[in-house]
């Protein structure tokens, strides 16, 4: 999945009279945390992005006008541009008129400057001859040739293949494009057709990446059509041209509407960004950002730009620049793994040392299609059918106590006794061979089941736990499991299926959340829940108040949340009473299975309409249990919780977030939450002051590694750095 985080503004670009500039700036480049902004006219100014601030600004003289846009050269920490075509400038950060910086005047006009980590830049010329700028500079006025003289250069490229660097551009002539894949040192060049069949509108925008030798080059039509065109680096002695063919991606809009000014960005192997505006026949345009997932062909987020764009997006890191009315947007995104699970909002993230669910039944199918094997039918024999699910089967040496099918064992779960079956269902998983082994234990599962809903006074617990401990199995293998776990009340189970089943509907999982809230603490503390998980941050005497402990503060966190104007207090307090957020507001046994809940992957669409189901009281225990496990995070350094099983900061967030959506009206109405909600306003307040200072500390030490300390200070020496 794909999705947008937070935005803010870098910058304000306005053209003459104040206006918006029509066309955007004519190039963003990168240099680390900082970017280089060229506008249209004479100004180039470097940002620190992260603190949204100009670093430098230098223009060329009122007459003369930028045409390439300014590049960091990475050997020597210079900047390169080029105006009025020819002349170029090359300057350093500490320079302050651009009159007084190295100029030279070239007998050709540049196109383009590419900057190469590890290398020299190159200079892309207009008639389609790259020159390192190093080569260029020994004899500015050198012959240029010409490699084409009625193309036109719509975009280029570089790369570093082999620690060679390697450009590749396309040029238009009439109807017709070419790609070139220009190699330096040594320079060798081949020219590609584009096959332009399929497609009569016009290219807008290209984007490329390099793998395996082949660059991969994405085209946007006005249409909303994106291509895929694989350039290879090499082509064969041959002098004859290769056409090379574009398949289509995707179509991300309407038929009937046209993008104007649009532009795409590469986020990763299957994620883009698309910017621009969309007119439709009704005269109604809309302008927007937009993600999507090439490999399941689906929108992911969409941003509005209501104050209009210049369709320009760049992308740097996991930031995107974009152009919002006179605004230079930096967008931040997060692009997760792209797979069915996560396009499904099923993905689930397990460390490695707990066991992990692969196991997802999509149903057992014949020869003919037909659905098959129901619980109290036998499994087909090994072989029968090659579209049987397989799945990973046990490891290590198992004795073999009685060779049982699984037919004989559902015969056997219809009629006999729990302890014939529990001895019956021991014999049969230290099987050396079972057949289809996951499949197999869904079935037994079902049968059990089964019989739990024909005879109520049947229920085969430790049976139950013991497969489900079998790792593989999903909620799809199973379905009725967790419904007759709920209907028994058998937390320990529910909380085993939570840890091990990446697909539990989110109906399922809310309906889990209600048993464990409902439940209380001391008829939890009766049944065999594993509290090891939370033994080490929960108090398993949680009605005992600590007094007059000191306390020392730990990743900026106070007992006593920081007012506005107390950033001088002290680090280290005495608390004379623990207060009501420290102590937690559920027994050892009820957290740890809401943590299981909390651990659970779910959608967010879905879980919400689930969740307003919770009673009043749920939703204020809930939240203080909420609470309470992000004022624990935030005293440790690291922000997680200690051992296995337990969620993430940014788990407690997220559910945080929605309980509060889900019951904005509840908490705000009653009298009891009134008290909670400050408390966690004050201490995100806190928190968010305590960020703003490692801010700052982590630009104090940005500034001390730039100093350059002599190599050899002596046997003892006393520096003093001084930040200014």
């Amino acid at each position: 999945m794909a999705a947008f985080c937070e935005e803010f503004t870098l910058c304000l670009l306005a053209g003459p009279g104040g206006s918006a500039l029509p066309q955007g700036p004519l190039g963003l480049e990168p240099d680390g945390d900082r970017v280089l902004l060229t506008d249209r006219n004479r100004t180039v100014t470097l940002y620190k992005v992260s603190d949204q601030k100009p670093l430098g600004c230098w223009s060329v003289k009122q007459g003369q006008t930028i045409t390439c846009p300014a590049v960091c050269n990475f050997e020597t920490g210079e900047f390169v541009l080029v105006h009025d075509d020819k002349v170029l400038q090359v300057w350093k950060e500490d320079d302050t008129n651009l009159e007084k910086a190295f100029k030279a005047t070239f007998s050709a006009d540049v196109y383009w400057i590419h900057s190469v980590p590890h290398a020299e830049p190159l200079v892309l010329f207009k008639n389609g001859t790259i020159k390192s700028l190093d080569v260029l500079l020994a004899a500015p006025q050198q012959e240029i040739e010409n490699v084409f003289s009625n193309e036109v250069i719509r975009w280029s490229e570089a790369f570093t293949e082999v620690e060679k660097p390697v450009v590749v551009f396309i040029t238009e002539q009439d109807v017709n494009c070419f790609i070139y894949v220009q190699h330096c040192n040594p320079y060798v060049l081949h020219k590609f057709k584009l096959d332009q069949a399929g497609d009569s509108s016009p290219p807008l925008s290209f984007a490329a990446y390099l793998k395996n030798k082949i660059v991969t080059v994405l085209c946007l039509y006005s249409n909303g059509c994106i291509y895929k065109i694989l350039v290879p680096l090499q082509q064969s002695d041959s002098e004859e041209q290769h056409i090379l063919p574009k398949s289509l991606l995707t179509r991300i809009q309407q038929s009937g509407t046209i993008f104007k000014r649009a532009s795409i960005a590469i986020l990763d192997k299957d994620h883009i960004a698309v910017t621009g505006c969309l007119d439709s026949p009704d005269r109604k345009v809309n302008e927007c950002i937009s993600l999507w997932n090439m490999k399941f062909q689906t929108l992911q987020d969409s941003k509005e730009l209501p104050l209009g764009s210049t369709g320009q997006c760049w992308c740097y890191g996991d930031r995107l620049f974009v152009m919002h009315g006179k605004e230079l947007k930096v967008i931040l995104y997060n692009c997760e793994t792209s797979s069915l699970a996560a396009a499904l909002g099923k993905i689930k993230s397990t460390s490695t040392s707990e066991t992990t669910s692969l196991s997802v039944n999509w149903n057992i199918l014949q020869e003919d299609g037909q659905l098959c094997v129901q619980p109290d039918q036998p499994l087909p024999a090994k072989g029968a059918s090659k579209r049987l699910l397989r799945s990973g089967r046990t490891t290590g040496a198992k004795t073999q106590l009685e060779s049982l099918t699984v037919e004989q064992l559902l015969l056997i779960i219809k009629n006999s006794s729990l302890d014939v079956i529990e001895e019956k269902l021991m014999n049969f998983l230290s099987s050396t061979q079972i057949p289809d082994f996951h499949v197999s234990v869904g079935i037994i599962i079902s049968a059990l089941i089964n019989r739990c809903e024909a005879e109520p006074a049947f229920y085969p617990a430790d049976c139950l736990v013991q497969l489900t401990q079998m790792q593989g199995l999903s909620y799809s293998i199973c379905p009725g499991l967790m419904t007759v776990a709920l209907e028994k009340t058998d937390v320990c189970l529910l909380q085993l299926c939570l840890q091990q089943f990446p697909d539990i509907p989110e109906a399922v999982t809310c309906a889990c959340l209600r048993t464990f809230l409902s439940i209380s603490d001391d008829s939890l503390e009766e049944m065999n829940v594993n509290i090891d998980c939370v033994a080490s941050y929960i108090d398993p005497t949680p009605n005992r108040k600590k007094q007059n402990q000191s306390e020392v503060i730990q990743n900026g966190f106070s007992s006593e949340l920081l007012e506005e104007n107390s950033c001088d207090t002290q680090l280290t307090q005495t608390s004379h009473a623990v207060e009501p957020s420290k102590l937690c507001p559920v027994g050892p046994q009820k957290a740890t299975l809401l943590n299981a809940i909390l651990r659970s992957a779910y959608s967010e669409t879905f879980l919400l309409p689930h969740l307003k189901e919770l009673s009043a009281e749920q939703v204020i225990l809930f939240l203080q249990y909420l609470q309470f496990l992000y004022i624990k995070c935030s005293e440790q350094t690291t922000t997680d919780l200690p051992g296995m099983f337990c969620p993430t900061i940014n788990q407690i967030m997220d559910w945080m977030c929605l309980l509060l959506d889900a019951h904005f009206t509840v908490v705000v109405m009653l009298p009891e939450a009134k008290g909670l909600l400050s408390s966690l306003h004050k201490f995100v307040r806190a928190q968010i002051r305590f960020y703003s200072e490692l801010n700052k500390i982590e630009g104090s030490l940005k500034e001390l590694q730039k100093i350059k300390n002599p190599k050899d200070v002596g046997l003892y020496s006393i520096e003093v750095l001084k930040l200014v």
